[in-house]
């Protein structure tokens, strides 16, 4: 099956009780069972089942599975928000005393997470921009892992997944990426030598923000090696699964991350329409940049004939780009007057919005960090995000204009 059809047609999207055509809500905290023995069966992970919602939950799992069809896993672990997704993965993982390499575009708030497992005893090697060559260069005995962004958020730089999954396995040491911004619709990294799959569910997936939740796919490949990730080893019996396991039976349990029925219902809801609705941010988000381009503004955008990204938007993105465009408007003042100038663009801090969504970076999502994570993440006073939506592209096109032009950029 295609993308489309994959979508509502899946394994996994036809097997619903009753004939149901969307997944019913199990909005029970607890589950019943006739004997206290079936009971601790499931406790202990020797039977399949639900217990607690906070452990498992039949809605949350529906939308685990579909989800880990789409990227080609073993298995998905679904989370209260894409942070948990993020923080739960490396916690799963890292002991004090271990070392990530990470691009140093990331989302501020991931920064900021690094910041905090610092404070563990967890460091991270920032490279400016992650492939090959920084890769090896910054291994050491204790590093862990390889943490990037496939379209980084705002940055826009673009990661060559395959390059930098083979650079990590040479060092013996896994590729975890977020995909949010890629989506499954624009790139299947496990596909390309990924071994962990991230995303915020809250954006693309469910499209309309909604609902806040997050997903951790596994792809079944990485030797989870109990000698190099200690954190594993009570769950090494569980082979290619070990991480998953812990994951799920340990992590998410102990530190409750969980992800509510009612928005794993809506993020299965919006995942029916993520195809159509990226083909049209995306085609609406290159005919934006290309526009304001053609109006002299300073546009970062992937797949733009002159953006050190379009050969890979090519190779990995379908030909597509991303649906996150930058602008720089000269000054923070410039770039103030054109957002609130602005007619069909929401001043909201989301992404991956119905409606576009626009925003200044430097002061909300960046905020608490410092002046060089921001400039090293792409972020000036003067970087207006756009997070492009479905509206007819001739409006927003003339919505921007008029907005530089009464702005006087």
């Amino acid at each position: 099956m295609n993308f489309n059809t994959c979508l509502l047609h899946g394994k996994n999207a036809t097997r619903y009780p009753d004939g149901a055509t969307l997944v019913p809500v199990s909005l029970s905290n607890a589950f019943r069972y006739e004997t206290i023995e079936e009971l601790e069966r499931v406790f202990s992970h020797k039977k399949a089942g639900y217990a607690y919602s906070r452990i498992g939950n039949p809605t949350v799992a529906a939308f685990e599975q579909r989800i880990n069809e789409l990227e080609g896993g073993i298995g998905a672990v679904a989370t209260a928000s894409g942070m948990a997704a993020v923080s739960h993965t490396l916690l799963n993982l890292l002991t004090p005393g271990d070392e990530i390499i990470a691009s140093g575009c990331l989302y501020g708030g991931t920064i900021g997470l690094l910041g905090d497992l610092e404070k563990l005893g967890i460091h991270t090697h920032f490279v400016p921009r992650l492939d090959a060559v920084t890769i090896r260069a910054a291994v050491t005995d204790r590093t862990r892992c390889v943490f990037s962004e496939v379209i980084a958020n705002p940055a826009l730089q673009v990661l060559d997944i395959r390059q930098a999954a083979q650079a990590a396995h040479a060092a013996g040491i896994p590729l975890i990426v977020d995909s949010t911004t890629a989506t499954p619709f624009l790139c299947r990294p496990l596909s390309l030598g990924a071994d962990i799959v991230i995303h915020s569910t809250s954006k693309y997936i469910s499209g309309s923000g909604n609902a806040i939740s997050g997903v951790v796919v596994d792809g079944g490949t990485f030797p989870w090696d109990s000698r190099h990730f200690p954190a594993l080893q009570d769950f090494t019996y569980a082979g290619k699964f070990a991480f998953l396991m812990r994951l799920r039976a340990d992590i998410q349990e102990n530190l409750g991350g969980c992800l509510s029925p009612m928005n794993a219902f809506l993020g299965t809801l919006g995942l029916e329409t993520l195809g159509i609705r990226m083909e049209r941010i995306c085609e609406n988000a290159l005919k934006l940049a290309a526009a304001l381009e053609r109006a002299g503004v300073e546009v970062n955008y992937p797949a733009l004939d002159e953006s050190p990204g379009k050969q890979l938007c090519e190779k990995q993105f379908r030909g597509l780009g991303a649906g996150i465009l930058t602008f720089r408007a000269g000054s923070a003042e410039a770039a103030r007057k054109v957002i609130n100038r602005l007619n069909y663009a929401c001043i909201a801090s989301n992404i991956g919005d119905v409606r576009t969504l626009v925003l200044l970076p430097s002061t909300t999502i960046f905020s608490k960090n410092t002046n060089r994570q921001k400039e090293d993440a792409g972020v000036y006073e003067d970087t207006v995000r756009v997070s492009v939506g479905i509206e007819d592209a001739e409006d927003l096109i003339q919505d921007f204009l008029t907005a530089l032009e009464s702005a006087q950029i």
